[in-house]
Protein backbone atom coordinates (compact mmCIF):
# COMPACT_ATOMS: atom_id res chain seq x y z
CA UNK A 1 0.00 0.00 0.00
CA UNK A 2 1.17 3.34 -1.02
CA UNK A 3 1.68 5.68 2.11
CA UNK A 4 -0.64 8.64 2.25
CA UNK A 5 2.28 10.99 3.35
CA UNK A 6 6.28 11.13 3.35
CA UNK A 7 6.69 8.96 6.51
CA UNK A 8 10.65 9.24 6.18
CA UNK A 9 9.84 13.45 6.75
CA UNK A 10 7.54 12.81 9.73
CA UNK A 11 10.10 10.66 11.31
CA UNK A 12 13.29 13.17 10.27
CA UNK A 13 10.68 16.22 11.95
CA UNK A 14 10.09 13.88 15.04
CA UNK A 15 13.88 13.16 15.41
CA UNK A 16 15.11 16.82 14.98
CA UNK A 17 12.14 18.03 17.34
CA UNK A 18 13.79 15.21 20.45
CA UNK A 19 17.17 16.16 19.53
CA UNK A 20 16.00 19.99 19.93
CA UNK A 21 13.86 19.35 23.06
CA UNK A 22 17.29 17.42 24.50
CA UNK A 23 19.43 20.24 23.56
CA UNK A 24 17.14 23.27 25.19
CA UNK A 25 16.46 20.58 28.06
CA UNK A 26 20.84 20.47 29.20
CA UNK A 27 21.42 23.69 28.88
CA UNK A 28 22.21 24.04 32.19
CA UNK A 29 24.72 21.09 31.95
CA UNK A 30 27.88 21.99 29.96
CA UNK A 31 29.38 18.75 29.00
CA UNK A 32 25.66 17.08 28.09
CA UNK A 33 24.87 20.11 26.13
CA UNK A 34 28.13 19.67 23.99
CA UNK A 35 27.54 16.37 23.40
CA UNK A 36 23.76 16.60 22.45
CA UNK A 37 25.33 19.50 19.93
CA UNK A 38 27.09 17.22 18.23
CA UNK A 39 24.80 14.30 18.21
CA UNK A 40 22.63 16.43 16.97
CA UNK A 41 25.03 17.01 13.74
CA UNK A 42 25.24 13.25 13.73
CA UNK A 43 21.91 12.58 13.82
CA UNK A 44 21.48 15.70 10.88
CA UNK A 45 23.74 13.33 9.16
CA UNK A 46 22.06 10.08 9.80
CA UNK A 47 18.82 11.67 8.82
CA UNK A 48 20.15 12.77 5.67
CA UNK A 49 21.74 9.31 4.31
CA UNK A 50 17.91 8.03 5.57
CA UNK A 51 16.06 10.77 2.91
CA UNK A 52 18.61 9.59 0.14
CA UNK A 53 17.98 5.78 1.06
CA UNK A 54 13.89 6.17 1.17
CA UNK A 55 13.96 7.99 -2.27
CA UNK A 56 15.96 5.49 -3.86
CA UNK A 57 13.31 2.75 -2.35
CA UNK A 58 14.45 1.91 0.64
CA UNK A 59 12.80 3.01 4.07
CA UNK A 60 15.44 3.12 7.17
CA UNK A 61 13.39 3.49 10.49
CA UNK A 62 15.51 6.13 12.92
CA UNK A 63 14.60 3.66 16.09
CA UNK A 64 15.86 0.22 17.04
CA UNK A 65 15.16 -1.45 20.45
CA UNK A 66 17.04 -3.96 21.18
CA UNK A 67 16.82 -6.35 24.31
CA UNK A 68 20.28 -7.41 24.83
CA UNK A 69 19.26 -9.75 27.40
CA UNK A 70 16.31 -12.10 28.79
CA UNK A 71 17.18 -12.05 32.60
CA UNK A 72 15.47 -9.86 35.09
CA UNK A 73 15.97 -9.51 38.63
CA UNK A 74 12.14 -8.23 39.65
CA UNK A 75 8.84 -9.68 38.30
CA UNK A 76 6.97 -6.61 37.98
CA UNK A 77 2.97 -6.94 37.93
CA UNK A 78 1.81 -7.40 34.17
CA UNK A 79 5.29 -7.52 32.70
CA UNK A 80 5.01 -7.82 28.99
CA UNK A 81 8.15 -9.37 28.39
CA UNK A 82 7.51 -12.16 31.81
CA UNK A 83 3.78 -12.77 29.74
CA UNK A 84 4.82 -13.07 26.27
CA UNK A 85 8.15 -15.45 27.78
CA UNK A 86 10.90 -13.33 26.31
CA UNK A 87 12.04 -12.64 30.22
CA UNK A 88 12.65 -15.83 32.48
CA UNK A 89 14.56 -16.76 35.36
CA UNK A 90 16.35 -19.50 33.67
CA UNK A 91 19.50 -19.40 32.94
CA UNK A 92 19.62 -18.21 28.96
CA UNK A 93 20.48 -21.00 26.35
CA UNK A 94 22.22 -18.89 23.90
CA UNK A 95 22.34 -14.58 23.95
CA UNK A 96 23.93 -12.47 21.63
CA UNK A 97 27.83 -11.49 22.54
CA UNK A 98 29.30 -7.56 22.75
CA UNK A 99 31.27 -8.27 19.95
CA UNK A 100 27.57 -9.24 17.80
CA UNK A 101 25.50 -6.43 19.17
CA UNK A 102 28.75 -4.38 18.26
CA UNK A 103 28.70 -5.63 14.78
CA UNK A 104 24.86 -4.71 15.11
CA UNK A 105 25.64 -1.30 16.38
CA UNK A 106 28.19 -1.08 13.26
CA UNK A 107 25.44 -1.77 11.14
CA UNK A 108 22.95 0.69 12.56
CA UNK A 109 25.22 3.46 12.07
CA UNK A 110 25.63 2.62 8.69
CA UNK A 111 22.32 2.54 7.52
CA UNK A 112 21.43 5.85 9.52
CA UNK A 113 19.51 4.40 12.78
CA UNK A 114 20.16 7.67 14.99
CA UNK A 115 18.56 6.28 18.16
CA UNK A 116 18.91 2.21 19.65
CA UNK A 117 17.10 1.65 22.91
CA UNK A 118 18.63 -0.83 24.92
CA UNK A 119 15.87 -2.93 27.08
CA UNK A 120 15.59 -6.67 28.30
CA UNK A 121 14.67 -8.45 30.76
CA UNK A 122 17.24 -5.85 32.50
CA UNK A 123 19.89 -4.42 30.53
CA UNK A 124 22.37 -3.80 33.37
CA UNK A 125 22.81 -6.80 33.90
CA UNK A 126 25.08 -6.74 30.39
CA UNK A 127 27.75 -4.13 31.24
CA UNK A 128 29.67 -5.23 28.39
CA UNK A 129 27.16 -4.72 25.96
CA UNK A 130 26.23 -1.35 27.40
CA UNK A 131 30.46 -0.66 27.42
CA UNK A 132 29.93 -1.41 23.48
CA UNK A 133 27.75 1.00 22.84
CA UNK A 134 29.46 3.39 24.38
CA UNK A 135 31.59 3.61 22.28
CA UNK A 136 29.49 4.73 19.31
CA UNK A 137 29.05 7.94 20.05
CA UNK A 138 26.97 9.04 16.67
CA UNK A 139 24.17 6.76 18.17
CA UNK A 140 21.85 7.97 21.53
CA UNK A 141 21.41 4.78 23.59
CA UNK A 142 18.67 5.52 26.15
CA UNK A 143 19.13 2.30 28.61
CA UNK A 144 15.61 1.49 30.14
CA UNK A 145 16.43 0.00 33.65
CA UNK A 146 14.62 -1.11 36.85
CA UNK A 147 17.19 1.08 38.10
CA UNK A 148 18.71 -1.88 40.83
CA UNK A 149 22.05 -2.49 39.21
CA UNK A 150 23.15 1.31 39.05
CA UNK A 151 26.66 1.53 40.80
CA UNK A 152 29.81 3.30 40.61
CA UNK A 153 31.05 1.43 37.74
CA UNK A 154 28.05 2.55 35.91
CA UNK A 155 27.70 6.42 37.08
CA UNK A 156 31.66 6.86 35.92
CA UNK A 157 30.72 4.83 32.68
CA UNK A 158 28.02 7.33 31.63
CA UNK A 159 30.00 10.43 32.78
CA UNK A 160 32.55 9.10 30.23
CA UNK A 161 29.90 8.16 27.56
CA UNK A 162 27.61 10.77 27.50
CA UNK A 163 25.64 8.92 24.31
CA UNK A 164 24.73 6.37 27.44
CA UNK A 165 21.07 8.07 28.86
CA UNK A 166 19.78 5.70 32.22
CA UNK A 167 15.87 5.39 31.67
CA UNK A 168 14.64 4.34 34.75
CA UNK A 169 10.98 2.75 35.26
CA UNK A 170 8.90 4.27 37.82
CA UNK A 171 5.11 3.48 37.95
CA UNK A 172 3.92 6.72 39.84
CA UNK A 173 4.42 7.59 43.49
CA UNK A 174 6.14 4.97 45.77
CA UNK A 175 3.05 3.13 47.04
CA UNK A 176 2.27 2.59 43.36
CA UNK A 177 5.75 1.96 42.19
CA UNK A 178 6.18 -0.55 45.25
CA UNK A 179 3.31 -2.32 44.26
CA UNK A 180 4.31 -3.10 40.87
CA UNK A 181 7.94 -3.57 41.68
CA UNK A 182 8.90 -4.46 44.92
CA UNK A 183 9.07 -3.28 48.47
CA UNK A 184 11.85 -0.34 48.06
CA UNK A 185 12.05 -0.43 44.47
CA UNK A 186 11.07 2.89 44.95
CA UNK A 187 13.94 4.70 47.01
CA UNK A 188 16.70 2.74 45.04
CA UNK A 189 15.37 4.80 42.27
CA UNK A 190 15.20 7.92 44.25
CA UNK A 191 18.46 7.43 45.46
CA UNK A 192 19.78 6.52 41.93
CA UNK A 193 18.09 9.98 40.51
CA UNK A 194 19.97 12.06 43.68
CA UNK A 195 23.45 10.53 42.96
CA UNK A 196 22.89 10.83 39.16
CA UNK A 197 22.08 14.84 39.74
CA UNK A 198 25.44 15.02 41.70
CA UNK A 199 27.21 14.15 39.34
CA UNK A 200 25.95 15.99 36.56
CA UNK A 201 24.34 13.54 34.97
CA UNK A 202 21.43 13.10 32.69
CA UNK A 203 18.70 10.64 33.53
CA UNK A 204 15.53 10.00 32.42
CA UNK A 205 12.14 7.85 33.49
CA UNK A 206 9.81 5.22 31.36
CA UNK A 207 6.31 5.33 32.99
CA UNK A 208 4.08 2.64 32.33
CA UNK A 209 0.71 4.63 31.38
CA UNK A 210 -2.78 2.58 32.16
CA UNK A 211 -6.07 3.29 33.09
CA UNK A 212 -5.68 3.62 36.96
CA UNK A 213 -2.14 5.76 37.14
CA UNK A 214 -2.39 7.77 33.75
CA UNK A 215 -3.70 10.91 36.16
CA UNK A 216 -1.17 10.65 38.48
CA UNK A 217 1.78 10.31 36.22
CA UNK A 218 0.94 13.37 34.43
CA UNK A 219 0.59 15.39 37.77
CA UNK A 220 2.18 18.56 38.62
CA UNK A 221 3.09 17.27 41.52
CA UNK A 222 4.89 13.68 40.13
CA UNK A 223 7.11 15.68 37.54
CA UNK A 224 7.90 18.52 39.53
CA UNK A 225 9.33 16.19 42.20
CA UNK A 226 11.55 14.67 39.13
CA UNK A 227 12.49 17.83 37.52
CA UNK A 228 14.01 18.90 41.23
CA UNK A 229 15.45 15.85 41.15
CA UNK A 230 17.03 16.41 37.90
CA UNK A 231 15.51 14.77 35.52
CA UNK A 232 15.83 15.70 31.86
CA UNK A 233 13.48 13.17 30.10
CA UNK A 234 10.08 11.41 30.67
CA UNK A 235 8.90 8.39 28.41
CA UNK A 236 4.94 7.35 28.77
CA UNK A 237 4.40 3.59 27.39
CA UNK A 238 1.38 2.77 27.16
CA UNK A 239 0.22 -0.04 29.15
CA UNK A 240 0.30 -3.09 26.42
CA UNK A 241 -2.00 -6.37 27.74
CA UNK A 242 -0.67 -9.60 26.76
CA UNK A 243 -3.39 -11.29 29.18
CA UNK A 244 -6.91 -11.13 28.82
CA UNK A 245 -6.93 -10.69 32.65
CA UNK A 246 -5.58 -7.11 32.05
CA UNK A 247 -7.02 -5.80 29.43
CA UNK A 248 -9.02 -3.27 31.36
CA UNK A 249 -5.41 -1.20 32.03
CA UNK A 250 -4.68 -0.53 28.14
CA UNK A 251 -5.68 3.30 27.79
CA UNK A 252 -8.44 3.86 25.66
CA UNK A 253 -8.97 6.97 23.77
CA UNK A 254 -10.07 8.64 26.10
CA UNK A 255 -6.57 8.11 28.28
CA UNK A 256 -4.88 9.48 24.60
CA UNK A 257 -6.53 12.34 24.89
CA UNK A 258 -6.02 13.40 27.98
CA UNK A 259 -2.08 12.34 27.94
CA UNK A 260 -1.83 13.93 24.67
CA UNK A 261 -3.05 17.28 25.96
CA UNK A 262 -1.15 16.89 29.02
CA UNK A 263 2.04 16.19 26.96
CA UNK A 264 1.47 19.30 24.87
CA UNK A 265 1.22 21.24 27.66
CA UNK A 266 3.79 19.95 29.31
CA UNK A 267 6.31 20.61 26.65
CA UNK A 268 5.10 24.70 26.66
CA UNK A 269 5.11 25.07 30.30
CA UNK A 270 8.12 22.97 30.89
CA UNK A 271 10.90 22.97 28.33
CA UNK A 272 13.77 21.92 31.27
CA UNK A 273 12.41 17.96 30.38
CA UNK A 274 11.54 16.24 27.18
CA UNK A 275 8.32 14.36 26.74
CA UNK A 276 7.74 11.73 24.92
CA UNK A 277 4.82 9.05 24.38
CA UNK A 278 5.09 5.68 22.96
CA UNK A 279 3.63 4.03 20.47
CA UNK A 280 1.87 8.03 20.84
CA UNK A 281 -0.71 8.87 18.53
CA UNK A 282 -0.51 6.38 15.20
CA UNK A 283 -3.30 8.82 13.50
CA UNK A 284 -0.63 11.31 12.81
CA UNK A 285 1.83 9.08 11.94
CA UNK A 286 -0.43 6.98 9.39
CA UNK A 287 -0.31 3.77 11.66
CA UNK A 288 1.66 1.84 13.73
CA UNK A 289 5.25 2.34 13.13
CA UNK A 290 6.57 -0.92 14.04
CA UNK A 291 8.20 -3.43 11.47
CA UNK A 292 10.26 -0.95 10.45
CA UNK A 293 8.29 1.62 9.16
CA UNK A 294 9.65 3.66 12.59
CA UNK A 295 11.30 1.23 14.29
CA UNK A 296 12.13 -2.76 14.46
CA UNK A 297 12.74 -5.04 17.65
CA UNK A 298 15.57 -7.50 18.15
CA UNK A 299 15.35 -9.90 20.32
CA UNK A 300 18.39 -11.41 22.99
CA UNK A 301 18.56 -14.61 20.92
CA UNK A 302 18.88 -11.96 17.62
CA UNK A 303 15.13 -12.55 16.06
CA UNK A 304 14.23 -9.78 14.19
CA UNK A 305 10.70 -8.45 15.57
CA UNK A 306 8.25 -6.28 14.65
CA UNK A 307 8.00 -4.93 17.93
CA UNK A 308 8.34 -5.95 21.28
CA UNK A 309 4.98 -6.41 21.99
CA UNK A 310 5.06 -8.47 19.50
CA UNK A 311 7.28 -11.08 19.42
CA UNK A 312 7.28 -13.00 16.48
CA UNK A 313 10.48 -13.52 13.86
CA UNK A 314 11.57 -15.08 10.29
CA UNK A 315 14.93 -13.87 10.50
CA UNK A 316 17.76 -13.70 12.91
CA UNK A 317 20.59 -11.09 12.79
CA UNK A 318 23.04 -14.20 13.45
CA UNK A 319 22.32 -16.03 10.09
CA UNK A 320 21.54 -12.01 8.04
CA UNK A 321 22.69 -8.14 8.13
CA UNK A 322 20.76 -5.39 9.69
CA UNK A 323 19.83 -4.14 6.39
CA UNK A 324 18.26 -7.58 5.31
CA UNK A 325 16.38 -8.18 8.47
CA UNK A 326 14.58 -5.31 7.69
CA UNK A 327 13.45 -6.91 4.35
CA UNK A 328 12.47 -9.79 5.63
CA UNK A 329 9.13 -11.35 4.32
CA UNK A 330 7.38 -10.56 7.66
CA UNK A 331 8.16 -6.79 7.70
CA UNK A 332 7.68 -6.75 4.17
CA UNK A 333 4.21 -7.91 4.41
CA UNK A 334 3.13 -5.96 7.70
CA UNK A 335 4.91 -2.71 5.82
CA UNK A 336 2.65 -3.14 2.48
CA UNK A 337 -0.44 -4.37 3.66
CA UNK A 338 -3.36 -2.89 6.19
CA UNK A 339 -2.70 -4.34 9.02
CA UNK A 340 -0.17 -1.43 10.78
CA UNK A 341 -3.14 0.71 9.53
CA UNK A 342 -6.17 -1.11 11.25
CA UNK A 343 -7.52 0.74 14.70
CA UNK A 344 -7.49 -1.41 17.81
CA UNK A 345 -9.06 -1.26 21.09
CA UNK A 346 -6.26 -0.07 23.36
CA UNK A 347 -2.36 -0.76 23.23
CA UNK A 348 -1.11 -3.19 20.26
CA UNK A 349 -2.58 -3.67 16.82
CA UNK A 350 0.12 -6.04 16.22
CA UNK A 351 -0.80 -8.05 19.36
CA UNK A 352 -4.33 -7.95 19.47
CA UNK A 353 -4.43 -9.73 15.86
CA UNK A 354 -1.47 -12.06 16.37
CA UNK A 355 -3.36 -14.42 14.19
CA UNK A 356 -3.21 -12.83 11.43
CA UNK A 357 0.72 -11.89 12.24
CA UNK A 358 1.18 -15.70 12.88
CA UNK A 359 -0.89 -16.70 9.46
CA UNK A 360 1.76 -14.29 7.53
CA UNK A 361 4.75 -15.72 9.07
CA UNK A 362 3.45 -19.47 8.19
CA UNK A 363 2.48 -17.88 4.39
CA UNK A 364 6.00 -16.82 4.08
CA UNK A 365 7.57 -20.25 5.04
CA UNK A 366 5.76 -21.87 2.29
Amino acid sequence: MREEFDLQNYLIEGVEGVVSEAIRATLKHPRESAFMLKFAAASRAASKKRRIAEDQGEHIPPFLIASITSKCNLHCAGCYSRCSHATTDAEPVRQLTSLEWLRIFDEADELGISFILLAGGEPMLRRDIIEAAGSKQNILFPIFTNGTYMDERYFTLFDKCRNLIPIMSIEGEKERTDSRRGTGVYDMLIANMDACRERGLIYGVSVTVTTENYQEVTSQKFLSSLSERGCKAVIFVEYVPMAAESGDLAPTDTERAYLAEKIARLREEHPEMVYLAFPGDEKSSGGCVAAGRGFFHINSHGGAEPCPFSPYSDVNVLNSSLREAMHSPLFTALRSGNLLLDGHAGGCVLYEKRDLVEALIAQGQH
